[in-house]
Formats: C-alpha cells, structure tokens, sequence
C-alpha cells in the first residue's frame, strides 16, 4: 500500500529524547516499511527514517527556539499533505484533532489515531462536529469518555525486538522515567522507595509547564541520598536503565491512554508496579509482567512479591503482545477496510447535541 504517516512537529521521529507518540510512529512507520509498503512520513526534517520524508520544518519544534507559532508549522504541513493526498491508498493521521476540516473534505481514506487523554470537557463537542472521521483508539479504556464516536479499530502500541534487550534487575534500584508530572506521581514513587527501602533513580524531563511544581513539590523530596534524579535521557541509555532496575514504578493517577514505559519495562525483563488507572489493566497482567495496585500501601507490599516473578516470563509477554511487527499488521488490516467503502460502517453522532463550547 501507499501510505502517508502524519507525524506532529514537536518531536523529531523518533525523539531525541522524551517523545511517546512520535516514538510510536517511528516504531510503525519503519516496520510498514520493512514489510513492503511504500511510506512517506510527514514529519520534522531531523527525523530519522528509511521511509521518504516531507517536512516543512528543519528542527522538531521543541528544539527549535526561534519558532515563535508552532499551530502555523503544523497547517503548513496540513496543507501540504492534502495537496500530495492522490499520491496515497491511506493518510494515517497522529496530529490529534488538527487535521479534521482538511481530512473532512479529502476524497482519499484516512485513519486517526487519538494519542492522548479525552476526558477533557471540549473534546466532546469538538468530535460531534466531526462524526465522520474514522478514529482508532490506543486502549480500551481511552474510549470511555467518549465511546459513541467513529471508532474503527483499536491498536495497541508495539516495540521491535532489538533496540530494548532483555536485563537482569542486578543494581537493585527501582526506576521511574517519563515527564515529572502531578498526574504522573513521582512523589508518590519516591515515598514507595522510600518506604520499602529501595534507592529510586528518576530519569525525567520537566516541562515548561511543570516547572513550578517541580521546583514547589518534588524537588525538595530529591534530597534523600537514596533518590537519583538522573533528568531526561536517551533512547541508547534506556536498555541499561529499565534492564539493571529491580522494578519499574508506575504511581499514576490520571487515565493513561496506554503507558509505552510499561511495554518498555517489559521488553527490558523488567516487572511494573503500576496503579490501577486508564490502560494499565489492559497492558500489564498482574502477577506476569508485573502487579497492578491500589494505593501507596499496596505499592510498598508489592515491592518485595517483585522477586518470586520470572524476568524472562516478563519479557515473553512482551514478545507475545507488543511487537512492532504486530502494531503494523494491526493497523495494515485496518487500512484495507477503510480504503475499501464497502466494508466500513459510520454510525450515526450520539454525542449529547447540547454540549457547547
């Protein structure tokens, strides 16, 4: 197939650094590539891909300090897929909601696939206005607050086999890694280490918007000599960081949409003690690749059971069910069903009409 991957700007593909959604295009992107498909991905011109690349900015936009209108670059590029639209069997969207007037009014198939949370009050009205617009899901549980809209499909995320290799957990040290977030918890990570008497090393970004939080609430819990905060780091210091843990901490308290650092966890052999929020019940299976718990407490008790769980059963979970390979059938499937009419059926807005901006 023909097959455009629309990326956001923000992020290269794959990201220098912290990056899911942009990660996960990368990941699908190179395997459509590497099982015949002809790929163009629209992305920044930093990306890195074996697919033809269409960009209509140099740098990812996080890096690039002398973007004063980053909505502008994303149009830009808008506008230049729709012009090369003919080109492609599929556009395969990423960009949230951004693209919906243009792809609304495209004669060639297209997919969406919705990235982050959709619990927000604005989206409701937002996805009434646009019915039609075929949209794939990362979870289960990310369809909840909105489950009466064009859902085709649903695809859970997938990693190749060799860039995270299986660890050993011989350093002992529970690890976080992601964004120091509110929802994300780490302040209830560093009272599970803390309180089972594990170190805890952090390997995160702070972003703007969380500057004042962390400088408010979590640095001052850095201090305890058995908490490492290390910052963002790398895809190459990943395998060594989630390998060498005793565990990954997961203390979430927001619907995560699906969470890749567990499936990294797990490809690294690595156990996950997660709260049970969004997609964590569907990713990870308790007592398998890892515990799935309630409350700090149940965290802290957890920490010990880590032990008696087989690292290479761990990493058989992974292999089982979050493959690139299978994220790319996954979604080949999807794109010959909507790009033949006939086999896709639009159900009829069911959204509350009342609902207003």
């Amino acid at each position: 197939m023909r097959i455009a991957q629309i990326a956001p700007l923000y992020e290269s593909v794959p990201p220098q650094f912290y990056g899911g959604t942009e990660r996960v295009v990368s990941y699908l992107t190179e395997e459509l590539v590497a099982q015949g498909h002809e790929v163009t991905l629209f992305a920044s011109g930093d990306s890195q891909t074996s697919a033809r690349l269409i960009s209509p900015r140099r740098r990812a936009l996080r890096l690039d300090g002398s973007c004063v209108d980053q909505l502008a670059c994303h149009y830009l590029m808008l506008e230049n897929v729709v012009e090369r639209a003919h080109e492609f069997d599929i556009l395969h969207f990423h960009v949230d909601y951004l693209h919906f007037p243009f792809s609304k009014r495209c004669a060639v198939p297209h997919v969406t696939t919705l990235h982050g949370r959709l619990n927000i009050p604005e989206l409701a009205p937002l996805h009434l206005a646009y019915p039609e617009v075929p949209l794939v899901s990362i979870s289960m549980s990310q369809r909840k607050p909105l489950p009466c809209v064009n859902w085709v499909g649903n695809v859970y995320h997938g990693l190749p086999a060799s860039p995270l290799a299986p660890g050993s957990g011989k350093k002992k040290y529970l690890a976080f890694i992601g964004r120091i977030a509110r929802e994300k918890r780490v302040d209830r990570a560093i009272e599970i280490a803390l309180r089972s008497g594990m170190p805890l090393k952090i390997a995160a970004k702070v972003d703007p918007s969380d500057r004042e939080y962390y400088e408010k609430e979590i640095k001052p819990l850095l201090k305890h000599p058995s908490i490492d905060y290390i910052g963002e780091i790398g895809e190459n210091q990943k395998p060594d960081f989630l390998g060498d843990a005793y565990a990954q901490v997961f203390p979430i308290d927001w619907p995560e949409p699906f969470g890749l650092c567990m499936i990294e966890a797990m490809s690294c052999s690595t156990p996950t003690i997660a709260f049970d929020c969004g997609s964590v019940s569907e990713v990870l299976r308790d007592g398998v690749s890892g515990f799935i718990v309630n409350s700090v407490e149940e965290a802290v008790a957890a920490v010990p059971k880590v032990a008696s769980l087989s690292r290479t059963a761990c990493r058989r979970e992974f292999e089982k069910r979050f493959l690139a390979s299978r994220m790319a059938e996954d979604y080949v499937r999807l794109y010959e069903s909507i790009a033949n009419p006939e086999s896709l059926t639009i159900p009829a807005p069911q959204l509350d009409s009342s609902l207003t901006l």
